[in-house]
């Protein structure tokens, strides 16, 4: 009889779905991240909420996608050059409106990869010192600007280049580096 009641309460905790396939705090952030902002993006353009127009316009932003928001795409079959199509893993719950969250989750199960995706950290160029920085991370600053350093061949070289450029792309950050 114990047996009997104690394999019933093991059935029963098996068929409990498990807690453990939510997300935890900071998993999954560029596909929660991009997510998010195409659907207020879907809500402010008054897109139609079926699967065909929510694809097309996630193809459209996959385009225009850098990084690892491109990555992203990439590994859901929304860029030219993927290899798998799991476009509609996220179309058809965008379309009921599921949370983008559960999406992710879902994404997760198919392509591990995808919450793997993690968002590089920002430079505060406001306070850091730029001579204290690898070439890496100043290239990387670069780029993220869309510039590039034609010659440069030392530290200096861009160094020089982001403090000519800072005005234009972070010109609250060139404004506090003035001050000091």
């Amino acid at each position: 009889m114990i047996y009997l009641s104690g394999l019933s309460v093991a059935l029963a905790l098996a068929l409990v779905p498990s807690c453990t396939e939510a997300l935890k705090d900071g998993e999954c952030e560029v596909c929660v991240g991009f997510l998010e902002r195409f659907y207020q993006t879907l809500q402010d353009n008054d897109v139609k909420f079926n699967s065909d127009s929510i694809e097309k316009a996630l193809l459209i932003s996959c385009k225009e996608a850098k990084g690892k928001e491109n990555r992203f795409c990439y590994y859901i079959g929304a860029t030219s050059d993927a290899a798998t199509k799991i476009i509609n893993e996220v179309s058809k719950p965008m379309s009921y409106h599921v949370p983008v969250e559960k999406i992710c989750e879902k994404l997760k199960k198919k392509d591990s990869q995808i919450c793997e995706l993690k968002y590089d950290k920002q430079v505060d160029l406001s306070s850091v010192d730029l001579k204290k920085l690898k070439v890496r991370d100043l290239k990387k600053i670069l780029e993220e600007w869309g510039e590039s350093c034609k010659g440069c061949v030392e530290k200096s070289d861009f160094i020089r280049k982001i403090n000519e450029l800072m005005p234009k792309y972070a010109p609250n950050a060139a404004k506090a580096r003035t001050d000091l």
